[in-house]
């Protein structure tokens, strides 16, 4: 194993769960539609198309998708104001580092939005690369943003592993044929994901030297 990648959102930071109450909050407030969890979760991990599909289908193609998401953005704003790292992702990155794996991101936010918060919590100089939509022409579940992630590293997939909390995001590995290891979050949790190498609920839980290991007995 000579390099690996992470998903941001929700993986790194859980900014999914605030972003799903900020939508259920403003949904419920303009239309008195709840926001199904279920339904929503299928959104995490790719572009807003989707989520504003999602939007009509709940609400009927009237909805203004973009003024309901400015409305969810100040919400969402209050509720993230002091952001953490998700557990054992700082031990993951320094160990990765202390082994001299290659470290990239990859990820279906914008570049601004990815950069921001990686140099708030003061971890963007563990990234060898970083790749966001901004990168490619399709985002997750499209493997590009991991075909050109591997090959920015010089790495081929059989050397690589992802990391990611969505199903949109293992879609994208597993298309790119990179082995992927899901990490939910407390929005994706009780998805149905199917296809992946392994699955752990926290960092914290093994450390990515054993991690690795048990993978490559597998």
């Amino acid at each position: 194993m000579k390099g690996v990648i992470f998903d941001f959102d929700g993986l790194i930071v859980d900014t999914e769960t605030t972003w799903y109450e900020a939508f259920k909050e403003v949904f419920w407030e303009s239309h008195h539609l709840n926001l199904d969890l279920i339904g929503y979760s299928q959104c995490i991990g790719t572009g807003n198309d989707v989520l504003y599909r999602y939007f009509r289908e709940l609400a009927g193609d009237s909805v203004d998708c973009e003024l309901l998401e400015e409305q969810a953005t100040v919400k969402y704003e209050n509720l993230m104001k002091a952001p953490v790292l998700r557990e054992g992702v700082i031990e993951y990155l320094n160990e990765a580092k202390q082994n001299n794996l290659k470290i990239a991101l990859a990820s279906s936010s914008s570049k601004e939005w990815v950069h921001t918060y990686l140099k708030q919590l003061n971890i963007i100089d563990y990234f060898k690369i970083i790749n966001t939509k901004d990168d490619v022409s399709n985002v997750k579940p499209d493997p590009e943003l991991y075909d050109k992630t591997l090959k920015d590293l010089g790495l081929s997939p059989k050397e690589t592993i992802v990391f990611e909390d969505s199903i949109n995001g293992l879609s994208a590995a597993k298309a790119a044929g990179i082995r992927c290891v899901i990490v939910p979050n407390s929005v994706t949790k009780n998805l149905k994901f199917e296809n992946f190498d392994d699955r752990i609920d926290s960092m914290k839980e093994i450390t990515l030297s054993e991690l690795l290991k048990k993978l490559e007995r597998m």
